[in-house]
């Protein structure tokens, strides 16, 4: 007898399922072939890359190379986008190059280990549901300065270069552009790297090749097991660096996951890919690797440019780094500086929401909205942190709407009985239509409190209430209102104690079962 699958589980399983899957790519030679060009594009791209983001850590470029090589194949394995490509990345290095250049390689490569420690530790705990929480301003200033930022990183290889890299340049950009109009056989990419290379080596034009970024590596990675002391104070010293390198990273990842999912209509399992990457970096630093996380340029150059979707694409972009380095690093060395900028420029174009900045869609968008997308893109292009921006564009949204929220609540008071209208600020409209009879009931001043009450907005409430004008007998209609949090709480105690002060009843009436509760354990104990 089999154990039936939950329904749940089941559910999960149908709406991570990758379309088209691995085993629909190997059976199928026009996928397997769009899978395998593009892992060659993208391993062509990350070798400059992963040179750079190397010297910005301030570790030797074969780190770097050997970390994208690693990364990449092992998350094809272990992640839970797929088709998303993992390196070494430019945040990453600038978080933990402090560490090389003042405590040396072994407790850097430590640090690399630990990070992806933390980073399975925080997938344990849940930390991918937090990417819910991010709104799609966020999200949009995210894609945005990210464009902005891929693309300013292009820029000193086509200023103050050989003029002869703009000709180049402007080869490189019409196939980009026109080709796949043609066919997307090949993917375009490809095709200009291999053009403007021919083209450069045929009529040997001088301009910045790859080989200029940095020495390629001849050997293949080795196992890397740091020296350090398993010690309290290495712990202490690495623990920062490498907590930061891991929310990062994560973010980092988990943000452009997201991105994938939008472009490809898929669904994929964020808390497999947060624990995966963990798992990446740590076999990273095993093999003397800087680590990494998502990189958006280039994958962006894998799911749009060059349309692959399975985790083949990514598997073979590491294997082709690995091949294109130590095997044919002379030849890779050879490619001009320009047909990869050119390559990473059109993906910028491509990938910036233009949309978001159009003077239609600004007119229509709240300020709001429009404000912390701005804020985001700011933050992000003004430190160069991806995770900082996205920290701040949250923040500054939820000011935005717990200001909005609190003003959606609201008071509305009614008296009936024999005190009516012996208040100095006379008689209210719906005092006036009373019941004719109610003369001789008691006066009862009744509030029904309507919207939803936290922090921002109860803190008001305690100035809704007419204190010296209410009969004898108040009642607080909770009905359509709902309590979150102690602050609340507090401004009902207040309340409460104002009328009781002066010898008024005060009834509660009408909580939900959360909001009663929540008042009974909390009410009277909040000083």
């Amino acid at each position: 007898m089999t154990t039936p699958i939950p329904a749940e589980t089941a559910d999960d399983s149908r709406r991570y399922r990758p379309d088209p899957t691995v085993l629909n790519a190997l059976t199928s030679p026009r996928l397997l072939t769009r899978e395998v060009l593009a892992g060659l594009v993208v391993g062509l791209a990350l070798i400059p890359e992963a040179i750079a983001f190397s010297i910005i850590a301030g570790v030797d470029p074969k780190v770097g190379l050997f970390s994208a090589f690693i990364m990449a194949t092992s998350i094809a394995f272990l992640g839970g986008r797929p088709a998303m490509i993992s390196a070494a990345t430019g945040a990453v290095a600038l978080v933990i190059a402090p560490v090389a250049r003042e405590h040396g390689m072994d407790m850097f490569i430590a640090t690399v280990m630990l990070a992806g420690v933390f980073q399975i530790l925080l997938a344990v705990a849940g930390v991918a549901k937090l990417i819910r929480f991010i709104p799609r301003s966020v999200m949009v200033g995210f894609v945005n300065a990210l464009s902005i930022l891929v693309f300013a990183a292009q820029v000193p290889h086509v200023i103050g270069v050989p003029w002869m890299v703009y000709p180049l340049l402007a080869i490189g950009i019409v196939v980009l552009v026109f080709m796949p109009k043609l066919t997307k056989v090949v993917p375009a990419p490809l095709v200009t790297i291999v053009l403007i290379t021919g083209i450069a080596v045929v009529f040997a034009i001088d301009v910045p090749t790859v080989s200029d970024q940095g020495d390629l590596p001849r050997s293949l990675p080795e196992l890397f097991i740091p020296n350090v002391p398993l010690t309290w104070q290495t712990f202490s010293t690495i623990a920062p660096y490498s907590l930061a390198m891991a929310l990062v990273g994560l973010m980092e990842s988990l943000m452009t996951a997201k991105l994938v999912d939008e472009i490809t209509d898929t669904h994929s399992n964020k808390t497999r890919e947060s624990w995966g990457q963990g798992a990446a970096n740590m076999i990273s630093g095993l093999f003397g690797g800087m680590g990494g996380c998502a990189m958006i340029g280039q994958t962006m150059i894998n799911v749009r440019a060059s349309g692959a979707r399975t985790r083949i694409s990514t598997f073979m972009a590491g294997a082709f780094l690995l091949i294109l380095v130590v095997v044919l690093g002379d030849i890779v060395g050879m490619i001009p500086m320009v047909a990869l900028a050119a390559i990473m420029m059109m993906v910028c174009v491509d990938t910036f929401d233009w949309h978001s900045i159009r003077p239609s869609t600004l007119r229509m968008l709240p300020k709001s909205e429009t404000f912390v997308m701005v804020a985001t893109v700011a933050v992000v292009v003004a430190t160069g942190n991806l995770a900082i921006g996205v920290v701040v564009g949250v923040f500054v949204a939820s000011v935005l709407f717990v200001r909005r929220v609190a003003h959606f609540v609201t008071v509305e008071r009614t008296v009936t009985g024999s005190d009516l209208g012996v208040d100095a600020d006379g008689p209210t409209g719906a005092e006036a239509g009373r019941d004719e009879n109610a003369s001789t009931a008691e006066a009862v001043a009744r509030y029904v409190v309507r919207g939803e009450l936290f922090f921002a907005s109860s803190n008001d409430l305690t100035t809704q209430f007419r204190y010296t004008h209410d009969p004898d007998h108040v009642v607080i209609d909770m009905t359509e209102s709902h309590v979150w949090d102690a602050s609340t709480v507090a401004a009902l105690d207040a309340i409460v104690t104002k009328y009781e002060a002066q010898g008024t009843r005060v009834e509660i009436t009408g909580m939900n079962a959360y909001t009663e509760t929540l008042h009974a354990r909390l009410s009277g104990g909040l000083g």
